[in-house]
Protein backbone atom coordinates (compact mmCIF):
# COMPACT_ATOMS: atom_id res chain seq x y z
CA UNK A 1 0.00 0.00 0.00
CA UNK A 2 1.67 3.17 -1.21
CA UNK A 3 0.15 5.38 1.50
CA UNK A 4 1.85 3.60 4.39
CA UNK A 5 5.11 2.90 2.59
CA UNK A 6 5.44 6.47 1.34
CA UNK A 7 4.85 7.80 4.85
CA UNK A 8 7.38 5.36 6.35
CA UNK A 9 10.03 6.22 3.73
CA UNK A 10 9.55 9.96 4.27
CA UNK A 11 9.69 9.60 8.06
CA UNK A 12 12.87 7.52 7.77
CA UNK A 13 14.45 10.27 5.67
CA UNK A 14 13.54 12.91 8.26
CA UNK A 15 11.99 15.13 5.57
CA UNK A 16 8.84 17.19 6.02
CA UNK A 17 6.20 17.26 3.30
CA UNK A 18 7.50 20.66 2.24
CA UNK A 19 11.12 19.44 2.15
CA UNK A 20 10.12 16.46 0.02
CA UNK A 21 8.28 18.77 -2.38
CA UNK A 22 11.51 20.74 -2.81
CA UNK A 23 13.59 17.56 -3.16
CA UNK A 24 11.50 16.31 -6.09
CA UNK A 25 11.71 19.67 -7.85
CA UNK A 26 8.04 20.43 -7.15
CA UNK A 27 6.85 17.74 -9.53
CA UNK A 28 3.85 17.67 -7.17
CA UNK A 29 2.99 19.80 -4.16
CA UNK A 30 3.32 19.02 -0.46
CA UNK A 31 -0.47 18.90 -0.29
CA UNK A 32 -0.55 16.23 -3.02
CA UNK A 33 2.08 14.15 -1.20
CA UNK A 34 -0.03 14.40 1.95
CA UNK A 35 -3.00 13.02 0.01
CA UNK A 36 -0.88 10.09 -1.22
CA UNK A 37 0.13 9.32 2.37
CA UNK A 38 -3.49 9.39 3.53
CA UNK A 39 -4.60 7.14 0.69
CA UNK A 40 -6.78 9.85 -0.84
CA UNK A 41 -4.95 9.86 -4.19
CA UNK A 42 -2.38 7.89 -6.19
CA UNK A 43 0.73 9.48 -7.75
CA UNK A 44 1.22 9.34 -11.49
CA UNK A 45 4.26 7.60 -12.94
CA UNK A 46 6.34 10.80 -13.07
CA UNK A 47 5.59 11.67 -9.44
CA UNK A 48 6.17 8.06 -8.35
CA UNK A 49 9.63 7.96 -9.94
CA UNK A 50 10.55 11.34 -8.46
CA UNK A 51 9.39 10.33 -4.96
CA UNK A 52 11.24 7.01 -5.12
CA UNK A 53 14.50 8.69 -6.14
CA UNK A 54 14.18 11.40 -3.50
CA UNK A 55 13.54 8.84 -0.76
CA UNK A 56 16.23 6.42 -2.01
CA UNK A 57 13.81 3.52 -2.54
CA UNK A 58 12.45 1.81 -5.64
CA UNK A 59 9.06 2.30 -7.19
CA UNK A 60 8.41 -1.39 -6.50
CA UNK A 61 9.03 -0.79 -2.80
CA UNK A 62 6.43 2.00 -2.70
CA UNK A 63 3.87 -0.08 -4.60
CA UNK A 64 4.35 -3.37 -2.70
CA UNK A 65 1.44 -4.47 -0.53
CA UNK A 66 3.22 -6.59 2.11
CA UNK A 67 2.13 -5.39 5.52
CA UNK A 68 4.82 -5.35 8.20
CA UNK A 69 3.96 -3.88 11.58
CA UNK A 70 5.86 -3.23 14.80
CA UNK A 71 4.63 -4.18 18.24
CA UNK A 72 5.86 -3.36 21.71
CA UNK A 73 8.64 -0.95 20.72
CA UNK A 74 10.74 -0.16 23.79
CA UNK A 75 13.47 2.48 23.55
CA UNK A 76 16.55 2.39 25.76
CA UNK A 77 17.52 6.03 25.81
CA UNK A 78 18.74 8.98 27.84
CA UNK A 79 16.27 11.36 26.26
CA UNK A 80 14.84 11.58 22.79
CA UNK A 81 14.49 14.97 21.17
CA UNK A 82 10.90 14.68 19.98
CA UNK A 83 8.12 12.45 18.81
CA UNK A 84 9.35 13.19 15.30
CA UNK A 85 12.76 11.70 16.13
CA UNK A 86 11.09 8.66 17.66
CA UNK A 87 8.92 8.24 14.57
CA UNK A 88 12.03 8.46 12.40
CA UNK A 89 13.65 5.61 14.32
CA UNK A 90 10.54 3.44 13.95
CA UNK A 91 10.35 4.25 10.24
CA UNK A 92 13.99 3.29 9.67
CA UNK A 93 13.39 0.08 11.59
CA UNK A 94 10.35 -0.80 9.47
CA UNK A 95 12.20 0.00 6.24
CA UNK A 96 15.21 -2.15 7.15
CA UNK A 97 13.04 -5.01 8.37
CA UNK A 98 11.04 -5.03 5.16
CA UNK A 99 14.24 -5.26 3.12
CA UNK A 100 15.40 -8.14 5.31
CA UNK A 101 12.12 -10.02 4.92
CA UNK A 102 12.07 -9.42 1.15
CA UNK A 103 15.44 -11.16 0.71
CA UNK A 104 14.38 -14.13 2.84
CA UNK A 105 11.23 -14.46 0.74
CA UNK A 106 13.10 -14.19 -2.58
CA UNK A 107 15.40 -17.00 -1.48
CA UNK A 108 12.37 -18.98 -0.28
CA UNK A 109 13.85 -19.04 3.18
CA UNK A 110 11.44 -18.95 6.09
CA UNK A 111 12.46 -16.39 8.68
CA UNK A 112 14.51 -18.17 11.32
CA UNK A 113 12.06 -19.03 14.06
CA UNK A 114 12.59 -17.36 17.40
CA UNK A 115 14.32 -20.03 19.47
CA UNK A 116 12.64 -19.09 22.73
CA UNK A 117 13.54 -21.59 25.45
CA UNK A 118 10.63 -23.56 26.83
CA UNK A 119 11.06 -22.00 30.29
CA UNK A 120 11.21 -18.43 29.02
CA UNK A 121 10.25 -15.79 29.88
CA UNK A 122 12.19 -16.39 33.06
CA UNK A 123 10.48 -14.97 36.16
CA UNK A 124 12.25 -12.35 38.26
CA UNK A 125 9.68 -12.09 41.03
CA UNK A 126 11.46 -11.56 44.35
CA UNK A 127 14.90 -10.08 43.68
CA UNK A 128 16.91 -8.98 40.65
CA UNK A 129 19.45 -11.66 41.68
CA UNK A 130 17.09 -14.06 39.89
CA UNK A 131 18.35 -12.56 36.65
CA UNK A 132 21.63 -14.46 37.24
CA UNK A 133 19.75 -17.73 37.21
CA UNK A 134 17.89 -16.68 34.08
CA UNK A 135 21.21 -16.00 32.32
CA UNK A 136 22.53 -19.41 33.35
CA UNK A 137 19.35 -21.12 32.18
CA UNK A 138 19.40 -19.36 28.81
CA UNK A 139 23.05 -20.31 28.24
CA UNK A 140 22.16 -23.90 29.08
CA UNK A 141 19.08 -23.93 26.81
CA UNK A 142 21.17 -22.60 23.93
CA UNK A 143 24.07 -24.97 24.63
CA UNK A 144 26.58 -22.18 25.25
CA UNK A 145 28.25 -23.61 28.34
CA UNK A 146 30.30 -20.99 30.17
CA UNK A 147 32.63 -19.97 27.35
CA UNK A 148 32.89 -16.27 26.43
CA UNK A 149 30.67 -15.35 23.46
CA UNK A 150 32.76 -14.03 20.55
CA UNK A 151 29.93 -12.54 18.45
CA UNK A 152 26.62 -11.67 20.08
CA UNK A 153 24.96 -10.50 16.85
CA UNK A 154 25.60 -13.81 15.09
CA UNK A 155 24.37 -15.70 18.16
CA UNK A 156 21.07 -13.82 18.32
CA UNK A 157 20.43 -14.05 14.58
CA UNK A 158 21.08 -17.80 14.65
CA UNK A 159 18.36 -17.97 17.32
CA UNK A 160 15.81 -16.05 15.27
CA UNK A 161 16.31 -12.57 16.76
CA UNK A 162 16.94 -10.03 14.02
CA UNK A 163 19.63 -7.47 14.90
CA UNK A 164 19.69 -4.13 13.08
CA UNK A 165 22.15 -1.25 13.31
CA UNK A 166 20.46 2.17 13.27
CA UNK A 167 22.45 5.29 14.13
CA UNK A 168 20.32 7.66 16.21
CA UNK A 169 21.52 10.14 18.81
CA UNK A 170 20.83 9.37 22.48
CA UNK A 171 19.51 5.86 21.84
CA UNK A 172 21.57 2.89 22.98
CA UNK A 173 19.17 0.26 21.73
CA UNK A 174 15.59 -0.92 21.55
CA UNK A 175 13.53 -4.08 21.33
CA UNK A 176 10.39 -4.69 19.31
CA UNK A 177 8.42 -7.45 17.66
CA UNK A 178 7.72 -7.50 13.95
CA UNK A 179 4.53 -8.99 12.58
CA UNK A 180 3.76 -9.97 9.02
CA UNK A 181 0.61 -11.48 7.57
CA UNK A 182 0.58 -15.22 8.10
CA UNK A 183 3.75 -15.24 10.21
CA UNK A 184 4.25 -15.29 13.97
CA UNK A 185 5.70 -12.15 15.57
CA UNK A 186 9.50 -12.21 15.69
CA UNK A 187 11.75 -10.26 18.07
CA UNK A 188 14.05 -7.50 16.85
CA UNK A 189 16.95 -5.79 18.62
CA UNK A 190 18.32 -2.46 17.42
CA UNK A 191 21.81 -1.27 18.36
CA UNK A 192 23.57 2.02 17.71
CA UNK A 193 26.44 1.36 15.25
CA UNK A 194 28.33 4.49 16.33
CA UNK A 195 28.93 3.16 19.84
CA UNK A 196 32.06 1.34 20.93
CA UNK A 197 32.19 -2.44 20.69
CA UNK A 198 32.07 -2.64 24.49
CA UNK A 199 28.86 -0.62 24.71
CA UNK A 200 27.27 -2.48 21.80
CA UNK A 201 27.89 -5.90 23.35
CA UNK A 202 26.46 -4.87 26.69
CA UNK A 203 23.47 -3.21 24.98
CA UNK A 204 22.74 -6.40 23.01
CA UNK A 205 22.92 -8.54 26.15
CA UNK A 206 20.78 -5.98 27.98
CA UNK A 207 18.11 -6.01 25.25
CA UNK A 208 18.17 -9.80 25.27
CA UNK A 209 17.40 -9.58 28.97
CA UNK A 210 14.30 -7.52 28.22
CA UNK A 211 13.18 -10.20 25.74
CA UNK A 212 13.60 -13.21 28.03
CA UNK A 213 12.82 -11.85 31.52
CA UNK A 214 9.43 -11.53 33.15
CA UNK A 215 10.14 -8.94 35.84
CA UNK A 216 7.64 -8.29 38.60
CA UNK A 217 6.17 -4.74 38.59
CA UNK A 218 7.51 -4.45 42.16
CA UNK A 219 11.09 -4.66 40.87
CA UNK A 220 13.20 -2.43 38.63
CA UNK A 221 13.11 -3.98 35.15
CA UNK A 222 16.12 -1.98 33.94
CA UNK A 223 18.22 -3.11 36.89
CA UNK A 224 17.20 -6.73 36.27
CA UNK A 225 18.17 -6.43 32.59
CA UNK A 226 21.57 -4.95 33.55
CA UNK A 227 22.11 -7.79 36.00
CA UNK A 228 21.15 -10.31 33.31
CA UNK A 229 23.55 -8.73 30.80
CA UNK A 230 26.48 -8.96 33.20
CA UNK A 231 25.68 -12.56 34.07
CA UNK A 232 25.17 -13.58 30.44
CA UNK A 233 28.48 -12.07 29.31
CA UNK A 234 30.47 -13.02 32.42
CA UNK A 235 29.34 -16.30 34.05
CA UNK A 236 30.14 -16.32 37.76
CA UNK A 237 32.08 -19.60 37.75
CA UNK A 238 34.47 -18.40 35.05
CA UNK A 239 34.95 -15.00 36.65
CA UNK A 240 35.66 -16.60 40.05
CA UNK A 241 38.19 -18.95 38.48
CA UNK A 242 39.98 -16.01 36.85
CA UNK A 243 40.03 -13.50 39.71
CA UNK A 244 38.95 -15.33 42.88
CA UNK A 245 35.90 -14.88 45.10
CA UNK A 246 37.20 -12.13 47.38
CA UNK A 247 39.69 -9.41 46.57
CA UNK A 248 40.88 -6.45 48.65
CA UNK A 249 42.68 -4.95 45.64
CA UNK A 250 42.55 -5.40 41.86
CA UNK A 251 44.91 -3.88 39.32
CA UNK A 252 43.78 -2.09 36.20
CA UNK A 253 45.84 -4.57 34.20
CA UNK A 254 43.81 -7.49 35.60
CA UNK A 255 40.56 -5.76 34.73
CA UNK A 256 41.75 -5.10 31.16
CA UNK A 257 42.68 -8.77 30.77
CA UNK A 258 39.19 -9.74 31.92
CA UNK A 259 37.72 -7.23 29.50
CA UNK A 260 39.49 -8.93 26.60
CA UNK A 261 38.45 -12.38 27.83
CA UNK A 262 34.74 -11.65 28.23
CA UNK A 263 34.23 -8.92 25.66
CA UNK A 264 32.91 -6.45 28.20
CA UNK A 265 34.14 -3.02 29.25
CA UNK A 266 36.42 -2.57 32.25
CA UNK A 267 33.53 -0.80 33.96
CA UNK A 268 31.12 -3.68 33.25
CA UNK A 269 33.67 -6.16 34.61
CA UNK A 270 33.99 -4.06 37.75
CA UNK A 271 30.20 -3.89 38.16
CA UNK A 272 30.01 -7.66 37.82
CA UNK A 273 32.71 -8.13 40.44
CA UNK A 274 30.73 -5.95 42.83
CA UNK A 275 27.49 -7.83 42.07
CA UNK A 276 29.18 -11.14 42.91
CA UNK A 277 30.77 -9.80 46.11
CA UNK A 278 34.29 -10.20 44.74
CA UNK A 279 35.05 -6.61 45.72
CA UNK A 280 33.55 -4.43 48.41
CA UNK A 281 32.06 -0.94 48.09
CA UNK A 282 35.30 0.86 48.96
CA UNK A 283 37.40 -0.86 46.28
CA UNK A 284 34.55 -0.46 43.80
CA UNK A 285 34.26 3.26 44.51
CA UNK A 286 38.03 3.81 44.30
CA UNK A 287 38.20 2.04 40.96
CA UNK A 288 35.45 4.15 39.48
CA UNK A 289 37.18 7.30 40.68
CA UNK A 290 40.23 6.17 38.75
CA UNK A 291 38.14 5.34 35.67
CA UNK A 292 36.73 8.86 35.86
CA UNK A 293 40.20 10.40 36.14
CA UNK A 294 41.33 8.41 33.09
CA UNK A 295 38.34 9.70 31.11
CA UNK A 296 36.81 6.27 30.56
CA UNK A 297 33.40 7.33 31.86
CA UNK A 298 32.96 10.19 29.41
CA UNK A 299 32.37 10.16 25.65
CA UNK A 300 33.87 8.66 23.58
CA UNK A 301 34.35 6.13 26.46
CA UNK A 302 37.79 5.07 25.27
CA UNK A 303 39.36 2.29 27.33
CA UNK A 304 42.53 0.25 26.71
CA UNK A 305 42.19 -2.72 24.35
CA UNK A 306 39.11 -1.42 22.49
CA UNK A 307 36.78 -4.13 21.25
CA UNK A 308 35.76 -4.31 17.58
CA UNK A 309 32.25 -3.19 16.78
CA UNK A 310 29.59 -5.86 16.57
CA UNK A 311 28.39 -6.39 13.02
CA UNK A 312 25.23 -7.90 11.63
CA UNK A 313 26.23 -9.78 8.47
CA UNK A 314 23.38 -12.24 7.80
CA UNK A 315 21.30 -9.79 5.74
CA UNK A 316 24.31 -8.85 3.62
CA UNK A 317 25.21 -12.52 3.09
CA UNK A 318 21.64 -13.25 1.97
CA UNK A 319 21.76 -10.36 -0.52
CA UNK A 320 25.04 -11.64 -1.99
CA UNK A 321 23.57 -15.15 -2.18
CA UNK A 322 20.45 -13.88 -3.95
CA UNK A 323 22.67 -12.02 -6.41
CA UNK A 324 24.90 -15.07 -7.03
CA UNK A 325 21.82 -17.25 -7.65
CA UNK A 326 20.39 -14.69 -10.11
CA UNK A 327 17.37 -14.15 -7.90
CA UNK A 328 17.95 -10.39 -7.92
CA UNK A 329 19.86 -7.97 -10.13
CA UNK A 330 22.88 -5.91 -9.10
CA UNK A 331 20.75 -2.78 -8.93
CA UNK A 332 18.19 -4.55 -6.71
CA UNK A 333 20.93 -5.87 -4.41
CA UNK A 334 22.43 -2.39 -4.16
CA UNK A 335 19.03 -0.93 -3.30
CA UNK A 336 18.40 -3.53 -0.59
CA UNK A 337 21.83 -2.89 0.92
CA UNK A 338 21.39 0.86 0.71
CA UNK A 339 24.46 1.38 -1.45
CA UNK A 340 25.50 2.03 -5.06
CA UNK A 341 26.19 -0.63 -7.67
CA UNK A 342 29.81 0.56 -7.80
CA UNK A 343 30.22 0.19 -4.03
CA UNK A 344 28.49 -3.20 -4.17
CA UNK A 345 31.00 -4.43 -6.75
CA UNK A 346 33.86 -3.22 -4.56
CA UNK A 347 32.47 -4.97 -1.48
CA UNK A 348 32.05 -8.23 -3.39
CA UNK A 349 35.64 -8.11 -4.63
CA UNK A 350 37.26 -7.02 -1.35
CA UNK A 351 36.03 -8.90 1.74
CA UNK A 352 36.02 -7.00 4.98
CA UNK A 353 38.50 -7.75 7.74
CA UNK A 354 37.42 -8.48 11.31
CA UNK A 355 37.99 -4.83 12.21
CA UNK A 356 35.36 -3.77 9.71
CA UNK A 357 37.93 -2.18 7.36
CA UNK A 358 38.41 -3.30 3.80
CA UNK A 359 41.35 -5.63 3.27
Amino acid sequence: MIARRLKVARAASGMSLRALEEKIGRVVTAQAIGKYERGEAMPGSKALIALARALDVSEDYLLADDEVTLEGVEFRKKAIASRKAEAQVKAKLLRDLERYLVVEELLRLPSVNWDQPREAPYPVAVDVLEADRAARNLRSAWGLGTDPIPNLVELLEERGIKVLMIDVDDIDGLTARVSRRGCPAAPVVVVNPSHTGERQRFTIAHELGHLVLDVSPKLDEERAAYRFAGAFLMPAKVLWSEIGKHRSSVSIGELVDLKVLFGASVQAVTHRCRDLGIMGPTLYSNLFKEFNERGWRRPPYEEPEPLPAEKSTRFERLCFRALAEDVISESRAAELLGTSVRELDRRMELPETSSGQMA
